[in-house]
């Protein structure tokens, strides 16, 4: 890579990261959305680095007489490795192609997010169904003592993860703890409903599958679909959120 090319590198990755993160919400299938401003600063610092270079550089390649006055080596030092060229590959990727979010594949090859203990648990309120994240549902089957959701009429968002015995699938989402690289998925196994496409993102209302012993780690995280509704994919998808008229209720509150 020519030196002359070096200022283009960075100012195109300067480009990229003001683009995912200025102008779309691409940002969000890399990083949490706390992290904007950083790709924002970082995008800034690379293009004002790539265009002080260009400038700097300007004028100062030398020819054949400035070879023989520096010793004459024969060879060229503004030249860098060739690997260096895969560095475009991932600035122009930010420019001109979005990555896939993550979904059912990776969902579907590694286990559910570890759900933190706790003991006490609010009152469920007198709403039905009852809006729940998945992290929340998963918590109360396994470790509420009182039972609160047993019989109750409960409703949850993520997107489809195909695959469960039985005709069963997963209802999942993917929380990124700071980045993709440390994506975890959380599950809900759901019985009965229509088999719609990996990644479909729907909203489901049931009850609790019985099995096991409710309140205990032998319960098992899963419910009986009474429906199955299709929606939009949330803007935020990397987070484990209520169903969208559970938050479209609390913005008018």
């Amino acid at each position: 890579m020519k030196r002359f090319l070096q200022p283009v590198l960075l100012v195109l990755c300067g480009l990229g990261l003001l683009h995912v993160s200025l102008f779309t919400d691409l940002y969000l299938r890399y990083v949490k959305e706390g992290m904007r401003p950083l790709l924002i600063a970082s995008g800034a610092v690379l293009l004002l680095l790539g265009l002080a270079s260009a400038m700097l550089d300007k004028g100062q390649h030398e020819g054949p007489h400035d070879e023989e006055e520096h010793g004459g080596h024969g060879h060229d030092h503004s030249a860098m490795p060739r690997v260096a060229w895969l560095l475009l590959l991932p600035a122009l990727s930010l420019l001109c192609y979005a990555p896939p979010a993550l979904g059912a594949y990776t969902a579907s090859r590694q286990p559910p997010k570890a759900v933190a203990e706790q003991s006490d648990f609010d009152p469920l309120p007198a709403t039905s169904p009852v809006p729940m994240t998945l992290s929340d549902f998963t918590s109360r089957v396994r470790q509420d003592r009182d039972q609160a959701i047993k019989g109750r009429s409960i409703s949850m968002t993520g997107f489809v993860t195909p695959g469960g015995p039985g005709g069963s699938w997963d209802l999942t989402r993917v929380i990124l703890n700071c980045c993709a690289a440390d994506a975890q998925s959380v599950k809900v196994r759901i019985h009965g409903g229509p088999a719609l496409p990996a990644n479909t993102w729907v909203t489901v209302t049931g009850t609790w599958h019985p099995g096991g012993k409710l309140g205990t780690r032998s319960a098992p995280v899963a419910l009986d679909a009474r429906t199955v509704e299709e929606v939009d994919r949330p803007w935020n998808a990397y987070q484990d959120s209520l169903p969208p008229e559970a938050l479209s209720h609390r913005a008018t509150q």
